[in-house]
Parts: C-alpha cells; sequence; structure tokens
C-alpha cells in the first residue's frame, strides 16, 4: 500500500513547475501501478496546447473555471468544479483557465516524472527501467 499527500511531493523532483501550470506527480511510473496521477494547477490566463500521442489522459476540475477546445473539431467545452475531461484519442487541444485551475490527472502508460512538453505539446513515451 502506498499512502501519500501532495505535500509529501511539493519541492521535490516530482513538483514541476512552468510559467503556465504546476504539476504534483503523486503517483508515478516507479509505482508499476499501470498508470500516473498527478495534481496540476493551470494558471489563469495561460493558453496551453497539449497533444498527448502517446498517453491517454483523464483530467477532473476540482477548482476554477476555463475552457477547453479539441483542435480537431473546433468544439469548445466550460470547465469548473466537478467537470471531467477523457482524451481517449490522443487528442490535440488547448486549455484557457479563467481562473487557476485545479485538476487531477491520470495518465496511461504512466509518466515517469522527466517527461518535458515538446514543441508540440507531446511529452516523449519513456518507460522505468527494470
Amino acid at each position: 500500500m502506498i499512502v501519500r499527500t501532495v505535500r509529501d511531493v511539493e519541492d521535490t523532483e516530482a513538483d514541476i513547475r512552468t510559467e503556465n501550470w504546476r504539476s504534483k506527480r503523486i503517483i508515478l511510473a516507479r509505482e508499476k501501478a499501470g498508470f500516473s496521477v498527478h495534481e496540476t494547477t493551470l494558471y489563469a490566463g495561460t493558453v496551453n496546447e497539449f497533444w498527448y500521442a502517446n498517453h491517454i489522459e483523464a483530467v477532473f476540475v476540482y477548482e476554477g473555471e476555463g475552457e477547453i477546445t479539441d483542435h480537431a473539431t473546433g468544439e469548445t467545452h466550460s470547465l469548473g468544479p466537478g467537470s471531467l475531461y477523457l482524451l481517449d484519442d490522443h487528442d490535440k487541444h488547448q486549455v484557457r483557465p479563467r481562473t487557476d485551475m485545479r485538476t487531477v490527472c491520470v495518465f496511461n502508460p504512466p509518466v515517469t516524472g522527466g517527461e518535458v512538453h515538446d514543441e508540440n505539446g507531446v511529452y516523449p513515451l519513456v518507460t522505468e527501467e527494470e
């Protein structure tokens, strides 16, 4: 059993910060759970381009408001507390938080924690060494 709090990962190598967001990676590939879990805060007024070409991601919004646009369809959806979006087709998307948006994100396959978005917003597929 693993019991861990967000505070346990704050200011460690699992606490990733950029200009647009902060991601506290609570469960990573090294735990061998088959998924990773992150608490991510997207900052108000930012524009975030993402495309998880190698991962499926589910995002649950528990605080804040914003919008997500699916680049393939052009559809825009409002996001707020209680919203969940599932990027089940490796969807290219843009997230625009109106306020700071706090989310819980689940990735499959799990991330290792060291991934960095490339110029297309893609995480490379990195696996844990056995």
